[in-house]
């Protein structure tokens, strides 16, 4: 797929990029050649694989879910400028 001058302005202008105009022809070659290599590789026929959520089958390694950090509440709250039943009170920005 060759991709014109036109064809990069709108897809710069749709990805809010600025190309310059000495760029254009190199982008659109590089463009079309992204859409030649999705163009081939939806010929190929899938039928049978499985999906996969990382191509490398790793296990996510986890961290314990603990509290690492003390309850400093009160603390915070006490330089708040007011609070009330624990919660912060903020002044009404819309009526």
């Amino acid at each position: 797929m060759s991709l014109e001058q036109s064809d990069v302005d709108k897809i710069a202008h749709l990805a809010r990029l600025e190309i310059a105009a000495d760029d254009v022809p190199e982008v659109a070659r590089n463009l079309s050649n992204i859409l030649d290599l999705v163009a081939q590789m939806d010929t190929i026929d899938t039928d049978g694989v499985e999906p996969m959520a990382h191509p490398l089958e790793m296990a996510q390694r986890l961290r314990e879910d603990e509290v690492t950090e003390t309850d400093q509440r009160e603390r915070f709250q006490a330089i708040a400028p007011q609070t009330e039943n624990g919660l912060y009170l903020v002044p009404r920005v819309i009526e």
